[in-house]
């Protein structure tokens, strides 16, 4: 399948800016396109005003993908004519019944919604728009399954346009007519006259980008969308940690890595447990703070489009790593070293019996075994009520309750597994 990309845009509401080239939650539109689309797509047309897509694309893409460039000199005759310059390199490379994808160089897109719409056929409309104004938005009107007319000011319409399609090359017979009739014509007018079929897809993200607001917004609904609650998490994270995490992370969103993240909360964590050694209540509020920032570095890959397995292997580690330390600066300060030495086994064989079911069944095992989302003893739980024993001074008796609980929660893991998730 080949995919256009309408980049010819002026971004005069943006001052002039090259819009596909816009960073939004760490990553530039047009990159994010380019990656949701390639499962799909093996080349990839992009019509462009401006050489510094050009460079983008030469510095960043090339040798990754196949790319071709369509220069529009004339942007101000709109996007349905951005479209007939496509249209007149596609059909080159197009069989007469094989499909494509077109989309908008300053739309952004969720991978669901990719995932959703590349099924389609036609106009992807969406009949429950959440993240967009719809007052700003093109309306479409449908009749048997069929575009009926559209239009940013109808007053009766029946779903919004995505600037999502999937086409096949009969549709430049109407470009080509409509070009020849018209000075400056919009792609709106184009499907319409084409009364496209219409494939409705609704409450998925999307956005187009226009203004500097709208920016903002997208940002902050695409680390939103990378922080909705897991299967995984527990009561703290969903209540506390996780609310907290995505204030900062829509902040750095567009500035750190993951791999960054995950670094420096892995030695933000072995600060915390040095500082309990001379300071334990102020040693378990860090070690909470800690808990807190640990989100982030998920939030950051999965709005950014960075996630790896390389990067959930690392921060996995990292965290054992982390939770043995304070453990141990624990012990220290207690000397209570036998208890101390239940409370750690209990607490790395919680994390451990979780990823060994992962690795041996290839299923996470909050999915796969539903009791196992209430069990307590997360770790986002177990740091929190470590913080509110640190503060009371009550270390020894912190110790007993983690070597119970953690240990009776890996017992009571074997069982579930053994009565629902064994093959």
């Amino acid at each position: 399948m080949k995919a256009v990309i309408l980049a010819a845009g002026r971004g005069t509401r943006l001052g002039g800016t090259v819009k596909p080239l816009l960073k939004v939650a760490g990553r530039r539109i047009i990159d994010r396109t380019i990656i949701l689309l390639s499962p799909y797509v093996d080349e990839f047309v992009i019509v462009a005003h401006s050489r510094k897509i050009e460079e983008y694309l030469e510095k960043n893409w090339k040798g990754k993908i196949r790319y071709r460039i369509v220069w529009n000199p004339e942007p101000e005759k709109g996007n349905g004519y951005s479209f007939y310059l496509a249209g007149e390199c596609l059909k080159q490379i197009l069989n007469p019944d094989e499909k494509f994808v077109l989309v908008m160089g300053d739309h952004v897109y969720s991978k669901e919604f990719v995932e959703r719409a590349i099924e389609g056929e036609g106009l992807i409309c969406d009949c429950n728009p959440k993240y967009i104004d719809v007052d700003e938005a093109t309306k479409v009107k449908c009749s048997g399954g069929r575009i009926e007319d559209i239009g940013k000011n109808l007053k009766s319409y029946d779903c919004v346009d995505t600037g999502f399609f999937i086409l096949t090359p009969e549709i430049f017979s109407v470009a080509e007519e409509a070009v020849r009739e018209k000075e400056v014509i919009g792609l709106s007018e184009i499907v319409g006259r084409a009364k496209l079929k219409v494939t409705h897809i609704s409450g998925l993200f999307w956005m187009d980008v226009d203004t500097k607001d709208e920016l903002k917004k997208a940002r902050k609904c695409l680390v939103r969308l990378a922080g909705v609650k897991s299967y995984g998490d527990g009561f703290i994270s969903r209540n506390l940690n996780r609310r907290l995490s995505l204030l900062i992370s829509e902040r750095i969103v567009d500035f750190a890595t993951p791999n960054q993240l995950t670094i420096l909360t892995f030695l933000f964590g072995i600060f915390s447990a040095l500082v309990a050694l001379v300071n334990i209540p102020l040693g378990g509020i860090l070690y909470q703070i800690n808990s807190i920032l640990d989100g982030m570095d998920g939030e950051v890959a999965r709005a950014s489009l960075r996630t790896s397995k390389f990067g959930g292997w690392l921060d996995s580690i990292l965290d054992r790593y982390v939770d043995f330390a304070f453990l141990v600066a624990l012990a220290i300060a207690s000397k209570a070293w036998l208890i101390s030495l239940f409370a750690l086994i209990g607490s790395v064989m919680v994390s451990y019996s979780t990823e060994r079911y992962k690795a041996a069944y290839f299923e996470d095992i909050y999915r796969k075994i539903p009791v196992m989302r209430y069990l307590p003893g997360k770790r986002d739980e177990r740091i929190f009520v470590i913080m509110v024993f640190c503060l009371l001074g009550y270390i020894v008796e912190l110790l007993w309750l983690l070597a119970v609980l953690t240990n009776l929660r890996v017992l009571v893991t074997m069982l579930a597994v053994w009565r629902y998730g064994k093959r």
